[in-house]
């Protein structure tokens, strides 16, 4: 073996350590074209094998992953001597100028693998002329030609998905009367190669992005080989279609509002199902929305499924008690039956939490003991809403958003803005129908007779409306419910040329709103 060959052949196989497992590829679906150099050994019926030198350039096809076709052709010195010689041999030296194409099948032994050993094997034809010393023709100048069967292995390391190195050793059959001796043993040559082969672009079976899937599969899926992530929402393809069952083509798969690589890397949700934890409410919607947790059927812990609290109650998904009362929402919705978004569902002015767990009393109910007056107006009073006997209400005053009520009986000493005390039951009448309608807002007015001037009457009129929403506000009634104004001699519902017409013009209204 020529001292070349033998540094040609040492430099592949430093380089095959080196680039082993660089880049795992595969052939299926791609052209490739190899140009390899090394040397041959002719064995024929002459007693001197030598070395020649050898190539080889071949072109394939890669027709599933673990098998390529194509053809091969090469230019082969082939060397031999005869030494004594022979009777039936004039010639002590011959030497082929051999030029080998062959059909050829390799079978790749690891698909797919950065380092590919392989297996080939092919048939075809031979031509050569036959020379001795000094170049001579042997007999003759005629290009013959012998059909040959080419075996073979080696394997191939991957630098890249386009670039591998190959080292091959074979052995080629041939005609047994290349050597002019004609017997039965075979004849043929041995050969061993270095080389490289390029793979231009990319196949079906390469994946040319890295993410994944082969450019088969992509191209099956209508995804972009070239791109590894085709929906650009931050998960390779392979990870969508492999792991995640995602599609790849879409950025949010199961549609509810969030990228499929949010659900998957920041929010934990499941990405192929719209409510990951079945509570009625999209994930979108509850991140982006309601600022629940979607991975949590209920997120405040209440006892209430996260959709039933925004679909069906109307609820505070993130507080246990959303009305502030005093009681969970489970507890109103399963225990007492109140409105858990309403602190005072029976409207009687007692919060429910307060009804149920200070006052015993109902919250679902005005007037729990039936005596006649509200809750509210009990407690403030300071009689007990469980007992019917204290409740003692007289004629119920009847309060009606946009109409006045001339409070007949709210009486004060004259020339002042003092109450009687004859005033005390209609103003707590009053009051009771103020408890028991929450919702409504009064502005209380004060009127006087013409005696005096207009300026004096004014003031009286608008110091005894004060008087009276004080009063109101002592008791527990809220300011924001109460505005007061004196309108003085102005509006009278009476002649003023009487003392009892007069009377009637010193009053107090209530103008409901």
């Amino acid at each position: 073996m020529s001292r070349k060959f033998t540094c040609i052949l040492a430099f592949a196989l430093s380089s095959v350590v080196l680039l082993q497992g660089a880049s795992a590829q595969t052939t299926q679906g791609r052209w490739s074209f190899g140009l390899s150099g090394g040397g041959n050994l002719w064995v024929n019926d002459l007693n001197e094998q030598k070395i020649g030198p050898g190539g080889t350039l071949f072109f394939r096809y890669g027709m599933a992953p673990a098998f390529s076709i194509g053809l091969s052709v090469g230019m082969e010195g082939l060397k031999a001597g005869q030494n004594p010689g022979l009777a039936d041999m004039p010639y002590s030296y011959l030497k082929l100028d051999a030029y080998p194409l062959a059909l050829t099948g390799w079978f790749h032994l690891s698909p797919g693998s950065s380092f590919a050993p392989y297996l080939r094997i092919g048939g075809g034809a031979m031509a050569y002329h036959r020379k001795t010393v000094a170049n001579a023709p042997a007999p003759d100048d005629k290009m013959r030609a012998s059909l040959i069967i080419p075996v073979g292995l080696g394997f191939e390391a991957f630098a890249s998905r386009n670039l591998s190195f190959m080292i091959d050793a074979g052995v080629t059959s041939v005609a047994n009367t290349l050597d002019l001796r004609d017997n039965s043993s075979p004849d043929g040559f041995v050969s061993a190669r270095a080389g490289i082969v390029w793979y231009p672009g990319s196949g079906d079976g390469d994946d040319a992005d890295g993410d994944g899937l082969t450019n088969g599969q992509e191209r099956r899926l209508g995804t972009y080989p070239e791109n590894p992530d085709s929906d650009a929402d931050g998960m390779p393809d392979g990870e969508e279609v492999k792991r995640y069952r995602t599609n790849p083509l879409r950025t949010d798969s199961d549609s509810d509002g969030l990228s499929d690589a949010d659900e998957v890397m920041k929010y934990k949700t499941d990405p192929i199902r719209f409510d990951s934890d079945g509570d009625g409410l999209s994930d979108g919607d509850e991140i982006l929305k309601y600022s629940s947790d979607p991975t949590r059927v209920d997120t405040d812990g209440d006892g209430l499924t996260d959709g039933d609290e925004i679909l069906k109650l109307k609820t505070d998904l993130l507080k246990v008690d959303s009305d502030s009362d005093g009681l969970s929402d489970w507890d109103e919705v399963k225990s007492y039956r109140t409105d858990p978004a309403n602190p005072d569902t029976d409207g009687d002015g007692i919060i429910d939490g307060e009804e149920v767990t200070k006052y015993k009393t109902s919250p679902l109910k005005v007037d729990t003991d039936l005596g006649g007056m509200i809750d509210g107006a009990e407690i403030i009073r300071g009689t007990d809403p469980l007992n019917p006997k204290d409740d003692v209400v007289k004629e119920t005053i009847i309060l009606e958003r946009g109409k006045s009520v001339v409070m007949d009986g709210i009486n004060f000493t004259t020339g002042s803005a003092t109450l009687t005390r004859e005033s005390e039951e209609i103003l707590e009448r009053a009051f009771t129908a103020l408890v028991a309608n929450p919702e409504i807002k009064l502005e209380i007015a004060g009127y006087t007779d013409n005696v005096g001037s207009k300026t004096a009457n004014e003031r009286l009129s608008q110091r005894r409306a004060d008087a009276v929403r004080a009063w109101f506000i002592a008791k527990g009634i809220a300011a924001g419910r109460l505005t007061a104004r004196g309108f003085g001699m102005r509006d009278p519902i009476d002649t003023n040329a009487t003392p009892d017409g007069r009377a009637k013009n010193r009053r107090i209204e209530f103008h409901v709103r």
